[in-house]
């Protein structure tokens, strides 16, 4: 069984953390961390069953209210289950959240998925921070880890590229 969470806490209003995940998957997303990781995709405005992903992973919404959006897996196939954003109040501000639970067939969550999971979401939780308080305390750094896998993961995105290209090159006419 995966449970897996990430939360931050910010002096600020809840109204204004909850602005900031209505921002997700859109062209203003203040919330996502594109520059270093594959853009969130939806298909339509935010509602439930919209179709939703990035890169390799695909959820559906199964609830989106002002205080949370909940998501349902439906890739890669190893990983079922959901993961849920939240705004909560706290006495001196709000919380924002994410929490992923499920299961998983064999080692890719643990060897593959986990370790990005922990770097996105580390990432957008350093964008919620500087978007609220203007700056961001502790910024995350990327393990050698997880700089390995991005490394791995683009040459055989590259690879395949490379093969398609060629693919579609040998079917040209002339």
């Amino acid at each position: 069984m995966i449970r897996n969470a990430h939360s931050r806490r910010f002096p600020a209003p809840v109204a204004e953390a909850e602005a900031l995940l209505d921002t997700l998957g859109t062209p203003d997303d203040r919330l996502w961390p594109g520059e270093d990781w594959p853009p969130i995709a939806f298909d339509r405005p935010l509602a439930p069953g919209l179709a939703a992903g990035h890169g390799p992973v695909r959820y559906v919404v199964e609830s989106f209210d002002r205080h949370s959006i909940r998501f349902r897996f439906t890739q890669p196939r190893g990983i079922r289950g959901h993961h849920e954003f939240r705004v909560s109040e706290t006495g001196d501000g709000c919380e924002v959240s994410h929490v992923l639970t499920g299961r998983s067939r064999g080692l890719s969550w643990r060897l593959f998925w986990r370790p990005l999971h922990d770097a996105v979401l580390e990432q957008l939780l350093d964008r919620a921070e500087l978007a609220l308080t203007g700056h961001v305390r502790a910024p995350v750094r990327w393990s050698a880890y997880v700089r390995l896998v991005r490394a791995a993961q683009s040459m055989v995105v590259s690879r395949i590229t490379r093969s398609h290209s060629r693919e579609r090159r040998a079917k040209l006419p002339g």
